[in-house]
C-alpha cells in the first residue's frame, strides 16, 4: 500500500510557523530550482538535523561550510538508495502481505467455540500497520535528535525483535506485542529516516533515487507472496516469522550506511556555547528545548479550513483501506477453497498499484492547483465501489480484475497526497500537515480489519464486511469534493494575503515521501 515516487518535497520552517519573509525566500528559492538555477542548501535542515554525535563527526570530515556543500548526486549515494530501497520493500512487502499470515494466524488459532475469533486475529496486523503511521510524528523527533543512521539502525532492530519474537510467541496476546507494536514502532523508526537521507546524497538525480526506492513496495508485494505461500508457508507460521525477521535482521546493517553529509544550524562557530554564568546557558537550553517542542507539536495547520476538511474526508475513506489487504486471502479461502491461488491477486495489487503511482504522478503534475483533488476523490469512490464487487465476483478472474484497479487506487491516493498538502497549506506547513494526516489516519486505519472480523463472525462470511468496507471510501470521497469549492471561498475572501508564488512550488511526492521531516533543502536557504 503506502507509502505511504519520483521526487521528494516536504518542507518546513525552523519553528514550525510560516512567516512572511521566511515564505516568499523560499518560493524565490524553489522558483529558481525549477528554472534550472542550482543554489547552494540551507544551513538548516529541520527534517533530519544531525545527531550530537553525527554533528561531531560531520565537523571532523567536511571541512566544507554549510552553504558550500554540493550533493555528490551518485557514487556512495547508491548505496544509500539500495538500502532505503531494501528498507522501503522489505517493510510494506511484509506489510502488504499480511493476507497470508492472516490465513496462517486464523488455523492456528481456530476455536469452534470462540465466536470472535477472526475479529482478534485481525487485530495483529491493524496494529502494526497502524504503529506504522501513529509513530510518524515522533519519528520525526527522534531522526531531527539523534539523525538518520542511529534512527533507523534502531528501529530495523527493533522490528527484527519484533518479527523474531512472533515466532516463538504462542498466544495472540503476546503477538499484539511481539507483531504489532514492536515490528509496527520498529518499522516507523526505520522507514522515515531512510527516505529523508536522501537528500543528503542527491539533488538533480533526487526524484530518480526516491522513485526507485519508492517502487520497492510494490516490487516486493509481488516477489513477497510468491516466497511465502510456495517456499515459507509450508515450513510453519513461526519458521515464517523467523525468515521474515533476517530482512529486517539485514536491514539493520544496511542501515549504517546512512552518513550524514549536511551539518545542521549548530555546526562551526555558532554552535558554541556562549560565554556566561551557568543560569544563562540553562536559559537559553531551556528555549532550545521550547522551541524544538513548539515546532514538532505546532497544530496551526488546523487554523485552515480546507485542511481541517481535507484530512476529515482522508481519515474517513481510509477506514475500510486495510480491508482487503488482510482479509481478501481468507475470502478467497472460503469462496473458493483450494483450488485458486489467492497470493496471486496480492501480486495483482501490487503490480497495478507500482504502475499506478507512476501514472497518476504524471498526470497530477498536468493538473493545476487544488483541482488534482479530484483524483483522490475518483480513486477513494473508485476503491468503494471495488470493495463491493468483491463478494459480487463468482470466479477467480473477477477477483484479479477488481484487485487490478484497488491497486490502481493506492497508487494515485498515495501519489497524490503530498501536492495536495502543498496547496492547502504552503510548503513552509506540508510537512507538519502530512504529519498530522497520517495520525489521524492511524486510529480507523487500525480499526478497519478488526471491525471486518468481527462482522465476518456475527455473519459467518465476509459479504458484509466488504459490503461495508466500501462506505468509508465513497463518504470520504464526497466530504474531498468540496474541498476545492472551500479553497476557493475562502480563496476570494483573503486573496489578499495569500502568496502566489507558491503554487509553482509543487512538485511530484509520493510514498515515503509523504511522511514528516523530508525536506527540500534548495527551499530552505539562510536569508541573505
Amino acid at each position: 500500500m503506502m507509502h505511504p515516487a519520483n521526487s521528494s518535497c516536504i518542507t518546513e520552517s525552523g519553528d514550525g510557523t510560516r512567516g512572511e519573509p521566511e515564505s516568499k525566500d523560499g518560493a524565490s528559492e524553489s522558483l529558481e530550482h525549477a528554472s534550472g538555477k542550482r543554489e547552494p542548501p540551507s544551513a538548516v535542515e529541520p527534517g533530519c538535523q544531525l545527531g550530537h554525535a553525527e554533528e561531531e563527526q560531520v565537523r571532523g570530515n567536511d571541512a566544507a561550510s554549510p552553504s558550500q556543500f554540493v550533493p555528490p548526486e551518485g557514487g556512495y549515494g547508491w548505496l544509500v538508495a539500495f538500502a532505503a530501497t531494501w528498507c522501503n520493500g522489505s517493510i510494506f512487502g511484509i506489510q502488504n502481505s499480511f493476507g497470508i499470515l492472516h490465513v496462517m494466524l486464523a488455523q492456528e488459532y481456530e476455536d469452534p467455540d470462540d465466536q470472535a475469533s477472526q475479529f482478534k486475529v485481525a487485530w495483529v496486523g491493524a496494529l502494526a500497520m497502524g504503529m506504522i503511521f501513529f509513530c510518524s510524528p515522533v519519528v520525526s523527533m527522534f531522526t531531527d535528535h539523534f539523525g538518520c543512521r542511529k534512527t533507523a539502525v534502531g528501529g530495523a532492530f527493533v522490528a527484527f525483535l519484533g518479527l523474531l519474537s512472533s515466532s516463538f510467541a504462542t498466544t495472540l496476546g503476546l503477538r499484539y506485542f511481539t507483531y504489532g507494536m514492536l515490528f509496527g514502532c520498529g518499522s516507523s523508526f526505520a522507514f522515515q529516516p531512510s527516505l529523508v537521507i536522501l537528500g543528503h546524497y542527491f539533488r538533480r538525480r533526487l526524484g530518480l533515487a526516491n522513485g526507485v526506492v519508492t517502487a520497492a513496495s510494490s516490487l516486493f508485494t509481488i516477489a513477497l507472496p510468491v516466497l511465502l505461500k510456495k517456499v515459507v508457508g509450508p515450513l510453519g507460521l513461526s519458521r515464517t516469522f523467523q525468515i521474515l525477521s533476517l530482512f529486517m535482521l539485514v536491514q539493520s546493517f544496511l542501515a549504517l550506511s546512512f552518513r550524514p553529509l549536511i551539518p545542521s544550524a549548530g555546526a562551526g562557530m555558532g554552535s558554541v556555547e556562549p560565554a556566561g554564568d551557568q543560569g544563562s546557558i540553562a536559559g537559553t537550553r531551556w528555549r532550545r528545548g521550547v522551541m524544538k517542542v513548539r515546532k514538532y507539536f505546532n497544530a496551526r495547520v488546523f487554523r485552515v479550513a480546507t485542511y481541517r476538511v481535507w484530512a476529515f474526508g482522508v481519515a474517513t475513506a481510509v477506514l475500510g483501506y486495510m480491508v482487503p489487504y488482510i482479509h481478501l486471502m481468507n475470502f478467497v479461502k472460503e469462496e473458493f477453497g483450494e483450488t485458486q491461488k489467492e497470493w496471486v491477486l496480492l501480486v495483482c495489487i501490487g503490480a497495478s498499484s507500482g504502475a499506478g503511482r507512476l501514472l497518476f504522478g504524471k498526470v497530477g503534475d498536468l493538473i493545476a492547483g487544488v483541482k488534482k483533488i479530484y483524483l483522490q476523490v475518483a480513486s477513494f469512490m473508485t476503491l468503494g465501489l471495488m470493495s463491493m464487487m468483491i463478494p459480487q465476483c463468482r470466479v477467480f478472474e473477477g477477483l484479479m480484475v477488481v484487485c487490478v484497479f484497488m491497486g490502481l487506487c493506492d497508487g494515485c491516493f498515495i501519489t497524490i497526497m503530498a501536492p495536495i498538502a502543498f496547496e492547502l497549506v504552503g510548503p513552509m506547513r506540508a510537512s507538519q500537515a502530512i504529519g498530522y494526516l497520517l495520525g489521524l489516519m492511524a486510529i480507523p486505519m487500525t480499526a478497519g480489519p478488526p471491525i471486518a472480523g468481527l462482522l465476518h463472525d456475527h455473519f459467518g462470511n465476509y459479504h458484509v464486511a466488504f459490503y461495508l468496507a466500501g462506505v468509508p471510501p465513497l463518504v470520504g470521497g464526497i466530504v474531498l469534493f468540496f474541498v476545492p469549492l472551500v479553497f476557493r471561498r475562502v480563496h476570494r475572501k483573503h486573496s489578499d494575503t495569500c502568496d502566489p508564488s507558491t503554487h509553482s512550488m509543487l512538485k511530484s511526492c509520493t510514498n515515503g515521501d509523504v511522511l514528516p521531516g523530508y525536506t527540500d533543502t534548495e527551499t530552505q536557504e539562510a536569508p541573505r
